[in-house]
């Protein structure tokens, strides 16, 4: 659940405190019309220790009446706010730890067109990431004919499922690696988002028997959720689970090629209240949404996913941005110049390889955790969604070690 801080109500301002010359303004007009009474009525409250009394003593006593009265007001009154206030304030810090929430990154897997197939490892996919260099988004043949977009590298007659079940067995072999450190009765939920021309009953049937090939001993529990939701969902229910979140997401031979890209993705996270078996590589903080398609929304989701950290937008190193179309492009292009994040810094993952569908957000995590590998600073993300109240999220991946300066 978003955790939303301007659903707090605002704080009450304390009543004004009772003021003393207004109250000394009419005891001399209660003391004169005391001894005007007295003097009127007569008898024998003319007598001097009864004159006193009546005309100076209970005039005085009326008055210190109601001052005691009006006092116990103001204390009830200062009361209430001041109850209110603490139980607001408490609420808010409440909301504050949760949001603040964040997860390790344990291990990441990325391929895109970057990485050749010889490539031992993703440095130089990373280096080219970067660099903003290399763009695979172009005309080329595709599964489907030609069409300008990117697509994994491919051996010599590789059909859908071949690929499909190789960069699988490849993301879960990183993965396992991992995974090894840890001992068989760890429980480790799945995220699993696959997209593509393979029916999702193919898909699944490669899933399982590569997992059960992968040699991961863990056993693995798949979760409901998708994209950053999902993340946002976990730091509220389970952040005190010992469940490690293993993502496994790819777009594989869309059904629109066109400007579409083919990834495949795998990441691990562990919860900092339960994992220290594992040095983290980067901390992931909770993705924040933007709650509209304007202009205002953006800004302001960018101002709390920097808040979440907390962290000044100075302190960014790179901006990554992915799954995002024109739209989103303008308001991303809106926000980062509106609280000064740095536009020379941007990486967009969408115009260099394309848009890879439900994989554009880890896409955009796994290039930020390797590129905190290389140089340990803070990366912002904005990652496009196509849920009505999530159109697009903002998100900080901080390095595990803090930057040197």
């Amino acid at each position: 659940m978003v955790v939303r801080l301007e659903k707090v109500p605002p704080a009450l301002d304390e009543p004004p405190k009772p003021r003393l010359w207004l109250w000394l303004l009419p005891f001399p007009a209660l003391l004169a019309v005391g001894v005007a009474l007295t003097l009127w009525l007569g008898g024998e409250g003319l007598a001097p220790p009864r004159f006193w009394l009546f005309a100076l003593g209970i005039p005085a006593l009326v008055w210190c009446a109601l001052a005691v009265v009006r006092g116990l007001i103001y204390l009830g009154e200062l009361s209430a706010v001041e109850g209110w206030n603490e139980a607001r304030e408490a609420d808010l810090t409440q909301k504050m730890r949760r949001g603040r929430r964040s997860q390790q990154v344990l291990a990441v897997s990325l391929h895109t067109a970057l990485r050749e197939l010889t490539a031992e490892n993703g440095q130089a996919q990373c280096s080219a990431l970067l660099a903003n260099d290399g763009s695979q988004l172009r005309a080329q043949p595709g599964w489907k004919g030609s069409a300008r977009h990117s697509r994994l590298p491919l051996m010599e007659v590789e059909t859908e499922r071949r690929v499909l079940k190789r960069v699988l067995a490849t993301v879960l072999e990183e993965l396992a690696a991992k995974l090894s450190a840890f001992p068989l009765d760890r429980p480790v939920a799945l995220l699993l988002e696959m997209e593509g021309g393979l029916e999702e009953a193919v898909s699944q049937m490669i899933w399982a028997d590569t997992l059960a090939q992968s040699g991961i001993r863990q056993t693995v529990t798949p979760i409901d959720g998708s994209g950053l939701a999902a993340i946002d969902r976990w730091l509220d229910e389970r952040i005190q689970d010992e469940a490690l979140l293993m993502v496994v997401s790819l777009q594989l031979a869309p059904k629109q090629v066109e400007g579409s890209a083919e990834a495949v993705v795998g990441l691990l996270l562990g919860n900092r209240l339960t994992q220290d078996t594992l040095q983290p590589l980067a901390y992931l903080h909770r993705p924040e949404p933007t709650h509209g398609t304007d202009k205002t929304a953006a800004r302001q989701a960018t101002v709390q996913a920097l808040d979440w950290v907390p962290l000044p937008a100075s302190s960014i190193g790179k901006v990554w941005v992915a799954g995002t179309d024109t739209p989103r492009n303008a308001l991303v292009t809106s926000a980062m110049e509106a609280v000064e994040l740095p536009t020379k810094a941007t990486h967009n993952l969408s115009a260099l390889l394309g848009d890879a569908g439900k994989a554009s957000p880890w896409m955009a995590i796994a290039g930020a955790v390797e590129a905190v590998a290389v140089k340990a600073e803070p990366q912002f993300l904005f990652t496009g969604d196509s849920a009505e109240d999530a159109w697009m999220w903002c998100s900080v991946v901080m390095p595990a070690v803090a930057p040197q300066e």
